[in-house]
Order: C-alpha cells, then sequence, then structure tokens
C-alpha cells in the first residue's frame, strides 16, 4: 500500500484544485437557478427552435425552466467535461510519470513487482476519482437545499453514477495509453476526452455517425436521454466497460514487459 498512500499524497494539490474547481462552478450555476427561472421558458424556446445545435446538446429534450432540466445540462457541461479531463489528466501521466522524472530505476528495484506497482497507481487513480465525485454530489445536494429547489432522486443517482462510470472508463484507457509512451503527455490525454466529447455531439447531429456511440462514454452519460427515460442505456455502458477493461488489461501487458527507462 504504499506506493498507494504515496500516489494520493502525490497527487493530492492537483485533485484538491480540480475538485474544487468543478465543485464551485457546479455551486454557482444552482445558485443561479432562482434568478433565471422566471426567464427560462423563453431560453428554452429559443434553444428549441435552434435545429443541430439543440438536438447535439440534448436540449430539445429538456426544459431549463425546470431544476433537473437546468442541472442535467450544467452538469453535462462542467462534470462531463471537467471530470472527463481530470480523469485523463490521472489517467495518462499514472505511469510514463515514472520514466518522466527518472524515478523508475529507484521504483523498479525494491522488491515490490510490476503488477504491485500497476495495481496500486491504478487504484490510486480510481480512488481520486471517486473522492472527487463523491464531493461533488455533496455539494450538489447542499446547493440545492440552499435555493429550496430538490432533485428528482433517481435521475439525479443515475445522472452522476453515468459520469462516475464515463470518468473511469476514460481514466483506465488513459492508463493503459499510459504505458506506452516514456515521457508522458498531457496533451494526449486532453486531446482523448476532447474527441470523445466531440464525438458524442456529431453522433447526436448526424443520424450517419451514430456508431460513434458505441466509442465514445459520452453516448451513455448524455444527460438528456437518462433524464427523460429514468435510465442508462445498458449495452452502451457495458460497452464503455469492455472498452475500459482493455485499457486495464492493455497497460499490464506492456508495462510488465517494458524496457524501463531510467
Amino acid at each position: 500500500m504504499t506506493i498507494y498512500i504515496k500516489e494520493l499524497k502525490q497527487s493530492a494539490k492537483a485533485w484538491g484544485i480540480w475538485t474544487g474547481a468543478i465543485s464551485f462552478m457546479l455551486f454557482v450555476c444552482i445558485m443561479m437557478f432562482p434568478e433565471m427561472k422566471d426567464q427560462m421558458d423563453s431560453v428554452t424556446s429559443v434553444f428549441s427552435n435552434m435545429g443541430d445545435f439543440t438536438s447535439a446538446f440534448g436540449m430539445d429534450k429538456l426544459s431549463f425552466g425546470e431544476f433537473m432540466g437546468f442541472y442535467g445540462v450544467e452538469c453535462g457541461n462542467v462534470l462531463g467535461i471537467g471530470g472527463g479531463f481530470f480523469a485523463a489528466l490521472a489517467g495518462i501521466s499514472v505511469l510514463a510519470g515514472e520514466e518522466k522524472e527518472h524515478t523508475a530505476e529507484f521504483l523498479l528495484t525494491h522488491p515490490v513487482s510490476r503488477v504491485s506497482v500497476l495495481t496500486q497507481k491504478l487504484m490510486s487513480v480510481l480512488t481520486q476519482i471517486i473522492a472527487m465525485n463523491v464531493i461533488i454530489v455533496g455539494i450538489s445536494l447542499i446547493s440545492s437545499a440552499i435555493i429550496g429547489e430538490s432533485f428528482q432522486m433517481r435521475e439525479f443517482i443515475l445522472l452522476h453514477t453515468a459520469y462516475l462510470i464515463l470518468q473511469l472508463e476514460i481514466a483506465c484507457i488513459c492508463f493503459g495509453i499510459s504505458a506506452f509512451i516514456r515521457r508522458g503527455s498531457i496533451g494526449i490525454g486532453l486531446g482523448l476526452a476532447l474527441a470523445l466529447y466531440f464525438m458524442n455531439i456529431v453522433c447526436n447531429i448526424s443520424e450517419q455517425a451514430e456508431f460513434l456511440k458505441y466509442i465514445t462514454p459520452y453516448a451513455y452519460a448524455d444527460a438528456s436521454d437518462i433524464i427523460t427515460e429514468a435510465g442508462i442505456e445498458p449495452v452502451l455502458t457495458l460497452t464503455g466497460a469492455a472498452i475500459a477493461f482493455a485499457g486495464i488489461i492493455a497497460g499490464y501487458l506492456k508495462y510488465t514487459r517494458k524496457d524501463i527507462n531510467s
């Protein structure tokens, strides 16, 4: 558990900044709802007539005048993008960082197997993501109580569950990629998360690109579908879980056989 604890301590500052920033943005959005509530009907009407742009962000299915609909859109923008970026950064740097900082030689000369190193590092990433989401859920519930609004709890739980799974999937994919690179690359992680986000926009707009929903985790974490249908698409979620598992396996297979640069 030494490596696991060391990774958590080393990542504490970055985790705190990302968690604080995402929580604050959601808090601000929720606190703005009472002032904007009376204007939301006209806003919903405007967005409903914007064609492909409306479909791209699911605003043709959600009402901004309802708290759950408003939260779904804001949660998708803030937690989906911010949480996805954090997961990508945490995953992409967890293995490659040892070679980039020239600490791999010191670490791997200790009586600890590479499998143990990989497992503890992966668990530290997953712990950070889960802890961040627990805090964000708490902040959202407290904020809604302050303004006197209540969530549709089933949809609220499903929505946050979907975004948690999304972040875990992105982290696992980046974990696998991290085993193949030597110096670490924040750009690869952020680029992947951004590409997956835009894939969902494209498949929402074009029927010919619907196959992309089996690639991007943002498809099963689409707030408009979760809230209107009160459920998460099981096939897409299981496909995402399989992709995440493949990322983990690829990381283990590569790193246990890899020539580590000191």
